[in-house]
């Protein structure tokens, strides 16, 4: 991957709560921690932007079951499940992004409401590229939020053992 210093690499919640033995596992979670520490490494060398999301919610978050959510406790603020896999290594520089602390609605996208948008804007940045865990839940709302704030917007997905870039878009999705 050739990244730019107008781009940002935006690494969508590699938490212990969706890897494996987690609250919300996500088959082969933890397989993309040394593609996403590699592509880590590349963007920090050619300057580009490195942002990381992660969900950090209340122990009484709406989306969960108890609360009559669709989801199980999951990264609940401070707890071991809420922390990044401790493989990832994420640069000192690196802009973390929290999502789903309002205790009263879920946030799916590293872009609502956490001002992520503004942010990229002033770092000049015109390209973002997506990768993480839940491709059909939070990178798919964060590359939507993207590609709808302007942004050149690429996810990178897994099929059939390589690592491929599409363009956001609502076709994309289907």
């Amino acid at each position: 991957m050739r990244f730019h210093r107008d781009d940002a690499l935006i690494v969508v919640d590699v938490q212990r709560d969706f890897c494996p033995g987690g609250a919300l596992e996500i088959a082969g979670g933890g397989d993309i921690v040394p593609i996403i520490n590699r592509l880590m490494a590349e963007a920090a060398a050619s300057g580009a932007c490195i942002v990381t999301s992660r969900d950090w919610h209340p122990k009484d978050h709406a989306s969960f079951n108890a609360r009559g959510g669709v989801w199980p406790e999951h990264c609940i603020q401070e707890s071991n499940g809420a922390k990044f896999h401790e493989g990832l290594r994420l640069p000192p520089d690196a802009l973390v992004i929290s999502k789903g602390a309002d205790l009263h609605k879920d946030q799916y996208s590293a872009f609502d409401g956490t001002g992520l948008t503004d942010e990229l804007r002033r770092r000049g940045i015109r390209r973002v590229i997506i990768r993480g865990l839940a491709l059909d839940v939070c990178v798919r709302a964060s590359a939507l939020d993207a590609a709808r704030a302007g942004f050149e917007t690429r996810v990178m997905r897994r099929r059939r053992g390589r690592y491929r870039i599409k363009t956001a878009s609502a076709q994309y999705w289907k």
